[in-house]
């Protein structure tokens, strides 16, 4: 059977760095005979957990799932019963990106049993990838967005996926570029030369990482 990976993207800016990495991330699984969907969440109409407990409820309809009605609950019911998921995020505020974690609410919460062990139900044990763009480098990356012993923003949502499903696979592209043309904007935090440098040297590199990434992922 044709594997299906949904490439979930929690960036607002399409045909930036993160949505090339999504597309790249595509290509790759498809081009091993996969089939790859990418959902961008800024498309969906959708809000955090409600804190509704519908999911927790002993002998509800429905335990385990997230009933909320809006258009992310059939995303979240295909996505859970895919057989791989890629999370895609800019990196703001040193971690994910708003919608993202939005979308991990809903998606974690109903997944775990209020045991002492946190007990994961989910309906399958997925395959996942993690991909980040950010403007730093990855010192600071792995030093204060990961931390040690995955203690940062960033390595705490780790932490919950790999409870769920398998740990991720992550991709990383450090020091972006964010204009066309900086002249435009009061940005005077970053060396330009070294953006365009990165951004024409590198970047090309990290879509080789993530096609690579989505052909191992089948």
């Amino acid at each position: 059977m044709t594997k299906k990976i949904y490439i979930i993207n929690g960036s607002p800016r399409k045909n930036w760095n993160t949505s090339k990495l999504c597309e790249s991330f595509a290509q790759g699984v498809v081009d091993v005979g996969g089939c790859a969907e990418i959902i961008n969440l800024y498309d969906v109409d959708f809000k955090g957990c409600r804190a509704c407990s519908a999911c927790k409820l002993k002998n509800g309809k429905n335990y385990g799932f997230c009933s909320y009605p809006d258009e992310l609950k059939e995303i979240l019911k295909k996505v859970s019963l895919a057989d791989g998921i890629c999370f895609a995020t800019p990196i703001y505020f040193g971690d994910v990106s708003g919608v993202m974690k939005m979308f991990i609410e809903r998606l974690v919460y109903p997944f775990v049993r209020f045991d002492k062990q946190y007990t994961p139900i989910p309906p399958k044990k997925l395959k996942t990838a993690a991909m980040y763009t950010m403007n730093v480098d990855e010192n600071t990356f792995l030093n204060q967005y990961i931390g040690k012993n995955n203690s940062a923003p960033i390595g705490f949502f780790e932490n919950w996926i790999t409870h769920i499903y398998e740990k991720p696979r992550r991709i990383c592209a450090f020091n972006t570029f964010q204009y066309h043309d900086y002249s435009k904007y009061d940005d005077k935090r970053w060396d330009i030369e070294d953006k365009i440098k990165q951004h024409e040297e590198v970047f090309p590199k990290d879509l080789e990482n993530a096609y690579n990434a989505g052909k191992n992922f089948i």
